[in-house]
């Protein structure tokens, strides 16, 4: 006697051998594409926009921006790469201006930059001072 039961969210089906009938697949298994573990770039060539390393910007306020301008980018046979996709990529960079909470501008990363470097200086001369030390003792 096959039964169903309901626990929370989840439902549990359990059959009897006489109500399970093997020679017919009740269930297809269907392959699924993992477009997240892929890379930037399918094996066919194609944008794999789903990539986590472009870090949402495909699909943020400004996602049909950047796709646009990416796309031209990739796809562009000209001399100079991209030379033709410069107006799309000023309409991106447009429309990240309009969200600078999401999107840093140029001048706070370069701070970043430089306040990671004022950090390495002065860690750098903290271990000179101690490398001293150990040759004094020694």
């Amino acid at each position: 006697m096959s039964y169903c039961e309901e626990f929370g969210k989840d439902k549990v089906v359990f059959l009897d051998k006489n109500d399970l009938n093997s020679s017919e697949p009740k269930i297809e298994l269907i392959e699924l594409v993992d477009d997240y573990n892929q890379g930037l770039i399918k094996p066919n060539g194609d944008i794999n926009f789903s990539c986590p390393c472009l870090g949402g910007m495909a699909s943020g306020p400004c996602g049909s921006e950047f796709r646009e301008a990416f796309s031209c980018f990739h796809y562009s046979e000209s001399e100079v790469k991209g030379s033709e996709c410069v107006d799309l990529f000023m309409e991106m960079q447009s429309c990240m201006t309009k969200y600078p909470n999401l999107y840093a501008n140029e001048n706070s990363s370069m701070n970043n930059f430089e306040q990671d470097d004022v950090e390495n200086e002065s860690n750098m001369e903290y271990n000179t001072k101690i490398d001293q030390r150990i040759e004094e003792n020694n």
